[in-house]
């Protein structure tokens, strides 16, 4: 008799198991909210270089950021190296691949309780009243408040914890390519400052000999003294650039310490010139493609999607609070007074305590409470909306520069290359007495600005590319 009833109260948890996942949930039914952005990136006048040899590649025969890996899109093998010391050792991708565990934990736990949890017990109770001793032997199994989901309350809620889990991922993926575009702007200001400390200790050279040279003819009798001012001048404002110079590399070297979150190795491979590598050299090229690419593909438009689903499914949880609320109660077993009896005829005890809430007048609560889900919902999606324009907005300017740093680094070096020639034949010129001291002075300051410009413009162009990969949603693997 006793396993009749043992199977007649499981018969009714499998019923009970069936009409839970035959119900439906009470959430709003989801559409991505339309992107405020335009079709297409913009184009035309500053997207394009007018130095047709040095052109972008159409997008068209181009793979895009997000389908390029970050060891393909960086081909500077010192590069590669730094950056995967980066993956293995920061601390903050360790700290985002940490939330990521926690929250995939939270799910699991939401995921739980829509299945029934059940126990085993047993209990021996010795109690004497009155002069009598009363011994009772208890042996039960059964599931303890299990809450029917007739009106997907713990699905909404299991559908919350997934989709705040796969934003932690996405989040953390956000972490993993603003980690290696640090690394890589770093790395290139760490050479872009090496080459303008190489520059300025040329400058220093050339300065000093030329201060010593004037300093001597005005000995002579054959300059005047204020040459020799004008060449002590130079020199001391050169001088001060250097320590300038050598304090930025020894800076720009902690700060990619502090990213690596590991010291830099001494066996890494040779850095190659630069502002003599060409792009190709150090990139690999990419396409933008469509805005539609960034929605379903940059990490940090998922992670917003991913929160306004949760809080999709957060309506789905307060609509449920104004429903009948079930929970069922079951236990069966054996109870005995001698131990030896425990599982004889007769000894069979079972319990089933189905409960049901109503929620009759709450003075607004729940009313208040799906209102509140409701604004949450409207609030994730305006930040939703608003990540999607900043996206674009970052896009665009990122294809503006790496259009116009064509020409700005061409123009630089055309610069640089007639600065240089414009040095030589002052220097000669004043040699031979035909220019003055003070031509020659400005033809070393126009070659030394003109070497400045060039270290700077060709750091911006190439931070600009590592950012264009950034905001286009490459890096991750």
């Amino acid at each position: 008799m006793m396993r009749l009833k043992l199977g007649a109260c499981l018969l009714l948890l499998a019923l009970a198991t069936i009409a839970t996942l035959a119900g439906c949930t009470l959430d709003p039914h989801y559409e991505r909210p339309a992107a405020p952005v335009a079709a297409t990136y913009p184009q035309g006048d500053g997207y394009e270089s007018t130095t047709a040899a040095q052109k972008p590649a159409a997008d068209t025969s181009q793979t895009l950021a997000v389908d390029t890996q970050w060891r393909t899109f960086f081909r500077d093998p010192r590069l590669q190296r730094l950056i995967q010391i980066a993956l293995d050792n920061n601390r903050d991708l360790r700290v985002a691949a940490l939330n990521v565990a926690e929250y995939e934990a939270q799910y699991r736990i939401a995921r739980a309780a829509l299945a029934p949890s059940i126990s085993a017990s047993g209990s021996v109770t010795r109690e004497r009243t009155l002069g009598a001793t009363s011994v009772s032997n208890d042996v039960n199994i059964g599931t303890t408040s299990w809450e029917v989901d007739f009106f997907g309350r713990l699905r909404s809620l299991k559908r919350q914890a997934l989709e705040n889990y796969l934003s932690t991922e996405a989040s953390r993926q956000s972490t993993q390519i603003s980690l290696i575009a640090t690394v890589a702007t770093d790395y290139l200001t760490l050479l872009s400052d090496e080459r303008l400390l190489k520059i300025t200790q040329d400058t220093v050279a050339a300065d000093q000999a030329t201060y010593d040279v004037t300093k001597r003819i005005q000995e002579l009798g054959n300059s005047s003294l204020l040459d020799v001012r004008q060449a002590q001048n130079t020199l001391a404002s050169a001088q001060a650039s250097l320590a300038s110079y050598r304090r930025a590399v020894a800076q720009d070297r902690n700060n990619l310490v502090a990213v690596l979150g590991a010291p830099i190795p001494d066996d890494l491979p040779p850095a190659p010139a630069f502002d003599q590598a060409s792009n190709t050299s150090m990139f690999a090229d990419i396409g933008a493609g469509l805005p539609s690419t960034l929605l379903t593909r940059r990490p940090d438009i998922l992670e917003a999607e991913h929160a306004l689903k949760a809080a999709n499914a957060n309506v789905g949880v307060a609509r449920a609070a104004f429903f009948p609320k079930i929970e069922l109660t079951t236990t069966a077993g054996t109870s005995s007074s001698t131990l030896s009896g425990l599982f004889k005829a007769g000894t069979g005890a079972w319990a089933f305590a189905p409960t049901v809430s109503l929620p009759i007048f709450d003075y607004g609560s729940n009313k208040a409470s799906l209102d509140v889900a409701k604004i949450e919902k409207n609030i994730e999606i305006a930040d939703y909306e608003s990540t999607i324009q900043t996206a674009f907005k970052e896009v665009s300017n990122a294809l503006t520069a790496r259009a116009t740093y064509i020409d700005q680094v061409v123009a630089d070096r055309d610069y640089v290359t007639s600065a240089q020639s414009y040095y030589m034949l002052a220097q000669a010129r004043y040699k031979a007495g035909t220019d003055s001291f003070l031509t020659f002075l400005d033809a070393q300051r126009t070659l030394y600005t003109a070497q400045q410009q060039l270290a700077s413009d060709t750091l911006s162009q190439q931070s600009n590319l590592v950012t264009l990969y950034k905001v286009l949603g490459g890096g991750v693997d």
